[in-house]
């Protein structure tokens, strides 16, 4: 059994057209499952959308890069 390590991220997303919540997930799952997160920040873009800063959790096993 390989131990689980919690990390904290920073991460920039582009919006996209659709939901938020399953873009936000998608964007999270490939550093690890998401413990918790928040959305701490959001800019308008001149070209349309908005980029968010999402802090978040990340749960790991001990061995995953």
């Amino acid at each position: 059994m390989s131990a689980l390590e919690l990390q904290p991220l920073l991460l920039q997303l582009e919006r996209g057209p659709g939901p938020l919540t399953p873009q936000v997930l998608a964007a999270l799952a490939a550093h690890g499952r998401p413990l918790r997160w928040a959305i701490t920040a959001a800019e308008r873009r001149p070209q349309g959308g908005a980029r968010l800063q999402i802090e978040a959790v990340i749960l790991r096993s001990g061995g995953q890069p």
